[in-house]
């Protein structure tokens, strides 16, 4: 048998398949009489709602982000404020808790300087006792 009785099966077969291909392909598109239009208001319509869609979200993100914008700016002036008033506060500390000013206020109350201080050391009276 030689191959060259083979070829009118392969053509047979090739034309069928593509019999097939072309039905298949056809059947895709939609069925219209001759002279008339596909109306394009569904695809229209699907493509105006994805765009749709997509600035409503667009819209969403931008607005969540610009109130946290917002509120991370309202955070910064309120930790400003109170870095400002720790500052304060220390500075108040210092000036009140200043030697001068405790000798001013002690000088005030009566008291006096000692001129010969005596200093309690603990380890000398633990040592005397022992």
């Amino acid at each position: 048998m030689a191959i060259t009785s083979f070829i009118p099966t392969i053509s047979h077969t090739r034309n069928k398949v593509a019999q097939k291909a072309a039905r298949a392909a056809l059947s895709i598109a939609p069925d219209v009489a001759p002279g008339q239009k596909v109306g394009q208001g569904y695809f229209v319509a699907f493509v105006s709602g994805i765009g749709v869609l997509g600035l409503l979200t667009l819209l969403i993100i931008n607005t969540l982000s610009g109130q946290d914008a917002f509120q991370l700016r309202h955070l910064q002036s309120l930790a400003t404020a109170q870095s400002d008033q720790r500052e304060a506060t220390n500075r108040a500390i210092a000036r009140v808790s200043s030697p001068e000013r405790l000798a001013s206020v002690a000088h005030s109350l009566g008291m006096i300087p000692s001129v010969n201080p005596n200093f309690l050391t603990i380890t000398d009276s633990a040592e005397k006792k022992g």
